[in-house]
């Protein structure tokens, strides 16, 4: 038994083992509400709630992805049950991150705080475990907290069943919701719960997040790299986080640190540099120049959907500068520079149309089998569209005379009479229709417009085709009509022979034959080019008036 030896401690002596790698986007998460970013008013909000002791049994947190929605549950659970170092603390809105509870929570483990993802738990039977659970007292805290995330994924009978526990709960709970599409949760639960949309970062407040965060873990980065990464983040500290995260990896591979032009190569942006040229060529005409640099971007790999999303950014940028916003503190001094300079020499209608030009260009691009070619076919668009004057100035062109008018086409002239009319007689279809409008028969006067094709109008006999159906009554009521307002007595008949066009007829064709005219001239259809699918508007031709 001497010779038993157990040597248990020798595994100690050796070193630990490595901590698996966080990805940024947990390791930087929020563990106090001062490090929520860009959502004061809610922070304030709660602050004061808790201060005063008016603290609401359901929260309900909406918003885009990454913008701290799970994080600030968390922190409120945190909030509600911190004792502090000492342990006698009671609820704040600065936990102390130190004490037990605090510790528990943050490391997802405390008993009487509990998360439920209602994406994988929709059902009626989920819900009911939780009222069922909510009837008994916290174990090791001051609240039992239940943290439900993407709440709207719960089902009709799911939410009905938490409706009555959600309304009236046990003191000792409190309700955390967190929702992205806050459209999908039942009116009755949203009037249960204290709501708080929380807001997108915006990219200044982003891109000064990234720079603490690299600094944090000992790298370098270009202002330049972080402004782009959080415009590509579309206010989501996460999606930014994770690019940061890969911007990070690329970098330390090639032993530099995180560079603009890696970045743009990672993401497939366009350099915005290069676009600006491309924007300078568009409002210059030079179609040629245009093209090619757009093939360079394609051929560096850049998506031509980026590339006219960056035009539309430029356009939205220039349009601001104009109005006089101020300017993005995130952009480049460079790019500041330009949009000013070109709001300077732009007017408001150009821009809109650029905006508009681009914007169906971008969307043709991005369903199109073939999207460089789509993309070069907007640009020339564009190209050709900046030649031409705005609509308030081809409708002065028009209104002042100066695109010609059509050549008035001699009227077909009337079939020949075998008896000269009564000069007091209507001579042709127009005046008989004018008679009956002067004397009060509109409806018959309409009526004529719509079916009277002569084959024959030698006054006071008519003779009206009916290759065409025409009512039956039609010819016994214009000759009575006739009749009592000339005195003379008209013959009405009809034939089965080919006949004139009704006025209708005749006036449609009129207005067709005008349409085409106008969309021949150079500077109409050039417009029309430029803007597929407008339509041409306003009076109808009158030949009499031309």
């Amino acid at each position: 038994m001497d010779d038993l030896s157990f040597d248990l401690g020798e595994p100690a002596l050796s070193a630990p083992a490595s901590q698996p790698y966080r990805v940024l986007a947990r390791k930087y998460r929020p563990q106090r509400f001062s490090e929520l970013i860009g959502q004061d008013a809610m922070v304030t909000t709660l602050g004061n709630a808790i201060k005063r002791d008016r603290l609401a049994h359901a929260f309900l947190m909406t918003g885009v992805r990454g913008v701290g929605k799970t994080s600030t549950a968390r922190l409120i659970a945190k909030a509600l049950n911190c004792v502090g170092p000492d342990g006698a603390g009671g609820p704040t809105i600065d936990p102390c991150g130190k004490c037990e509870p605090c510790r528990a929570i943050a490391e997802g483990r405390h008993i009487d705080v509990i998360e439920m993802d209602a994406a994988s738990h929709t059902g009626v039977d989920d819900v009911r475990e939780i009222i069922e659970a909510s009837r008994y007292a916290a174990v090791a805290a001051r609240y039992k907290i239940y943290i439900i995330d993407e709440v709207h994924m719960l089902s009709k009978s799911a939410f009905n069943a938490l409706l009555k526990t959600l309304e009236e709960p046990p003191a000792h709970v409190k309700f955390l919701f967190a929702t992205t599409e806050v459209h999908k949760v039942p009116i009755t639960v949203l009037s249960r719960c204290q709501r708080f949309d929380l807001k997108r970062i915006p990219a200044d407040k982003l891109a000064a997040h990234f720079a603490h965060v690299v600094a944090a873990e000992g790298f370098e980065a270009e202002p330049e790299a972080l402004a782009l990464i959080a415009r590509a983040a579309e206010g989501s500290a996460r999606d930014g986080l994770s690019i940061l995260d890969q911007a990070i990896s690329h970098a330390s591979i090639e032993g530099a640190g995180v560079r603009a032009d890696t970045v743009r190569e990672m993401l497939g942006l366009s350099d915005r540099g290069a676009v600006r040229e491309l924007f300078g060529f568009l409002t210059a005409g030079d179609a040629a120049a245009a093209l090619a640099a757009l093939k360079r971007q394609y051929d560096l790999g850049v998506d031509p959907v980026s590339v006219l999303r960056t035009l539309l950014e430029t356009v939205h940028g220039i349009t601001l500068a104009k109005v006089g916003t101020a300017p993005d503190r995130a952009q480049p001094v460079e790019e500041r520079e330009a949009l000013a300079e070109w709001a300077s020499r732009m007017s408001f209608p150009m821009l809109h149309r650029l905006w508009q030009l681009v914007l169906k260009g971008h969307d043709e691009t991005a369903q199109a089998a073939l999207p460089i070619e789509a993309a070069e076919m907007a640009l020339l668009r564009v190209i050709h569209a900046s030649q031409l004057p705005d609509p308030g100035e081809l409708a002065r062109q028009l209104r002042e005379g100066r695109i010609a008018a059509p050549t008035s086409v001699a009227p077909a002239p009337a079939p020949a009479s075998e008896a000269s009319p009564s000069s007091s007689l209507p001579a042709t279809l127009r005046e008989l229709f004018d008679l009956l409008e002067r004397n009060g028969r509109h409806a018959l006067a309409v009526a004529t417009s719509n079916h009277a094709r002569p084959a024959r109008f030698v006054p006071p006999e008519i003779e009206l085709s009916t290759a065409r159906p025409i009512p039956s009554d039609f010819p016994r009521e214009l000759s009575e009509a006739l009749r009592g307002i000339t005195g003379e007595r008209w013959r009405v008949t009809t034939v089965d022979a080919p006949g004139e066009p009704s006025l209708r007829e005749a006036e449609a064709g009129e207005d067709a034959e005008y349409e085409q005219w106008v969309r021949s001239q150079p500077v109409v259809a050039a417009a029309l080019a430029a803007f597929p699918g407008a339509e041409l508007l306003g009076p109808k031709s009158k030949r009499g008036n031309e």
